[in-house]
């Protein structure tokens, strides 16, 4: 859809198709049903107005109707479903099992997410730390196949937002390496992964955007 008149009164996101954090937002503002204008971007042309906003100069950057701007994808995540919670992700959980989603988040944030672009850079550049840094990703892998075994999703026994928060770095994971991936000892992880991938919610979240520049008018999300 074409931006139309009197749409500045939605909020704006900047967002990059492939970035893990930004593929994060775009998931939770579709799950939300909320109406967003997008701003596909490229970090290596940033537009003036995205830094004005933000001046980190990374996605995702969502600017609320208010002027409010929110630069981290998890209090995207939580603004949007705050707003509308059709699967209720936020109102099921129980305070303390909120807790564990929110530090499942966190410590994969902290601990997979920095193995994990070594683990791509190794193998992108032929590195011979490639081994290296995918047995320090795996680490977290089995501790994600573990959950799954126990209970079916990351936290309990019904999909909460850490399993979404998870999908485009899982993506990723299984991405870098598909020959070694396939045969790894993760039946779990892969099937829950491939169940993701194949959904209509991630094909949604996927469209591709036209660039956009300031010159031009926006699409909806």
């Amino acid at each position: 859809m074409i931006e139309p008149s009197g749409s500045h009164n939605f909020p704006i996101l900047y967002s990059l198709q492939n970035c893990p954090y930004a593929m994060r937002a775009r998931l939770a503002l579709l799950l939300s049903e909320q109406t967003i204008i997008i701003r596909a971007i490229t970090l290596k042309n940033k537009p003036l107005a995205m830094l004005e906003a933000s001046p980190k100069g990374t996605v995702p950057v969502l600017i609320l109707a208010d002027g409010t701007v929110l630069e981290e994808s998890i209090d995207i995540m939580h603004w949007a479903l705050k707003q509308n919670d059709p699967n209720s992700l936020l109102a099921q959980a129980q305070p303390d099992t909120h807790q564990a989603i929110i530090a499942l988040i966190q410590r994969g944030d902290d601990q997979f997410k920095h193995p994990l672009e070594q683990y791509r850079a190794a193998k992108r550049y032929h590195r011979d730390t490639e081994l290296k840094w995918r047995q320090q990703c795996e680490m977290f892998i089995q501790e994600l196949e573990q959950r799954l075994t126990d209970n079916g999703f990351f936290i309990g026994n019904s999909i909460s937002l850490a399993d979404y928060a998870f999908i485009p770095f899982l993506r990723q994971f299984g991405r870098v390496d598909r020959k070694w991936f396939a045969t790894a000892p993760y039946p779990k992880v892969k099937v829950w992964l491939s169940t993701q991938l194949q959904s209509k919610l991630y094909a949604r979240m996927m469209k591709k955007h036209q660039l956009w520049s300031q010159e031009e008018q926006c699409c909806l999300l």
